[in-house]
């Protein structure tokens, strides 16, 4: 619901998206489905992807796909859309923190990647020794710029989520993930 109503945010500030939204939006845009539908469509054929890469979804994979696209929706739907750029400014910062706690909550859990992680995982796993950093830097800026090309919005939120994100994950995560009894916290 977090990670839903972060993007919700990120979006009502019309200051610019993380890469897989301004994919999502811009296939909204053409579709002229709701962005949450969107959402969930490109999860579930990002699943059907894991196929040949042999990735396991488990329940909260399944759980990511629905849940965070009308989570989103719903968001969208009770969030008014800020003229102020304060209050826009303000949205997109609650939003990419918000995103990082879900990021942390999520993965956390341990109860499965969400489908464009595994997606990432699965093209690693395939090939031994190939970089993660280069694996999701390919598939991020692919999204991108297919989701540019097709109306969505890249600003300056853009730039601050990829500069932000990675050290949200970091603290987020550990903090969140849950442990077998008796085990001590990973170290940030």
């Amino acid at each position: 619901m977090l990670y839903g109503a972060s993007m919700a945010l990120m979006i009502k500030s019309a200051l610019g998206l993380d890469p897989w939204d301004v994919f999502h939006q811009g296939l909204a845009e053409v579709t002229g489905l709701r962005f949450g539908w969107v959402v969930i469509g490109v999860g579930a054929v990002v699943l059907l992807l894991w196929i040949p890469l042999r990735q396991r979804p488990g329940v909260g994979t399944v759980s990511n796909v629905i849940v965070i696209g009308l989570a989103v929706d719903g968001a969208l739907d009770l969030l008014p859309a800020p003229d102020l750029l304060a209050v826009r400014v303000a949205f997109l910062v609650a939003g990419i923190v918000g995103n990082g706690v879900a990021t942390g909550l999520y993965i956390g859990a341990r109860l499965g990647p969400g489908p464009r992680d595994g997606l990432m995982t699965g093209f690693v796993a395939r090939k031994p020794g190939r970089s993660i950093r280069l694996v999701r830097t390919v598939i991020e800026v692919t999204v991108l710029a297919v989701g540019w090309l097709l109306g969505g919005t890249v600003g300056v939120g853009t730039v601050l989520y990829a500069v932000s994100i990675g050290p949200l994950a970091h603290m987020f995560i550990p903090l969140f993930t849950v442990r077998p009894a008796g085990h001590a916290p990973a170290p940030a």
